[in-house]
């Protein structure tokens, strides 16, 4: 029977008893997260429409001397851009709160299809991109954490250096030239070629996602070109964090590698690296899965510099274009969708850590 503290039986009773404390107690911390986007989300909006505005009405930044006076005027009064700020603000919100992001000022077009049509593949790149992260920066941190002070460990925090040191619209073009123009075995822009793209124009209900829409032609040709266009992207963004968490793995993993619990495992005779993947790897996690939510709002803003050099046509890509033409009301819609994932991203990474490790929950 389970003894406590003071060498007493614990009871069933009292067992169940502090089961129902500690679930308690996580449903109450993934509320308190939960609730927390609200505000967090609120604040950014809010920061995003005053700062559009700061240079005056949309319509004007977007169309001024475009448009002769009375035109300019016409459409201001029409869109309600003449009446106080104030009024905008609290109409905005309630459009929000409908689902209502406005209409873009150059083509014309509801902001919500713009993030429906453009947001898939910048959620594939970021995908991909994590994917490349992880497989490149996990292993090789966890590789220098284990040889610490040794060539390989050079060699690596080197490399991790250069990745996150690299701008990733240069790293971008220098993949580029060697890759597409040098040697000639990659594509140098876009999502898939004009025959693909055809392809994909036959389905029903496409996703927008690439890869899951290859697999719904069933057509592997479509597939592997798919493929072939995000190797260059995943690999300019994801190479940009990898470097990140070559460092935060390894700094971490040496941390707990030389804490008192491993050595009483050495001295046991567990082999090195038994120590390294059962005892100081999971310690080690809380902080990387907490950096590694924070790397998530990096990427999503790198993808705008990933997306213009290869022409990858996501949310990066048309926030470019739309601050060009200073379409106000695009680039709001854009950059708040932005935030909510960052919330929503953060969020997640709060309760993996919780249920990784109990007392982030206190």
């Amino acid at each position: 029977m389970p003894i406590d503290g003071d060498s007493q039986p614990t009871s069933p009773v009292k067992a169940k008893a502090k089961k129902n404390r500690i679930s308690s107690g996580f449903f109450r911390f993934v509320v308190t997260r939960f609730l927390l986007i609200i505000p967090t989300v609120f604040i950014l909006v809010t920061v995003v429409f005053f700062v559009m505005r700061a240079t005056g009405d949309p319509i004007s930044a977007a169309l001024g001397g475009r448009l002769a006076p009375e035109e300019l005027q016409r459409r201001i009064h029409a869109a309600g851009y003449d009446r106080p700020l104030l009024v905008q603000y609290l109409s905005y919100l309630s459009d929000l709160l409908h689902g209502n992001l406005g209409t873009t000022l150059t083509d014309n077009q509801p902001v919500s299809s713009i993030l429906t049509q453009y947001g898939a593949a910048t959620l594939e790149l970021s995908i991909l991109s994590l994917i490349v992260a992880l497989v490149v920066g996990i292993p090789l941190g966890r590789l220098a954490a284990r040889y610490r002070d040794r060539a390989s460990d050079a060699a690596v925090r080197v490399f991790a250096i250069l990745c996150y040191a690299t701008p990733v619209f240069f790293l971008g073009l220098v993949l580029k030239l060697i890759f597409s123009v040098w040697l000639g075995i990659l594509p140098s822009s876009g999502r898939s070629s004009l025959s693909s793209t055809i392809q994909f124009d036959r389905l029903v209900s496409p996703t927008g996602l690439y890869i899951i829409d290859a697999f719904q032609l069933g057509n592997m040709q479509v597939l592997g070109d798919v493929l072939l266009h995000a190797i260059l992207p995943a690999l300019s963004l994801g190479l940009l964090t990898a470097g990140v968490f070559i460092r935060l793995v390894r700094t971490n993993v040496i941390s707990t590698y030389t804490s008192g619990y491993v050595d009483a495992a050495r001295s046991r005779g567990v082999s090195e690296g038994r120590l390294l993947s059962k005892h100081a790897w999971k310690p080690a996690l809380i902080p990387i899965i907490t950096v590694m939510g924070m790397q998530i709002a990096l990427m999503l803003a790198g993808a705008v510099l990933t997306e213009t050099t290869f022409e990858w046509k996501g949310l990066g890509f048309m926030l470019a274009q739309y601050l060009k033409a200073r379409d106000f009301v695009a680039v709001q819609g854009i950059v708040i969708l932005i935030a909510i994932i960052v919330s929503v991203v953060n969020f997640i990474v709060d309760i993996v850590s919780a249920m990784i490790d109990p007392r982030v929950r206190y």
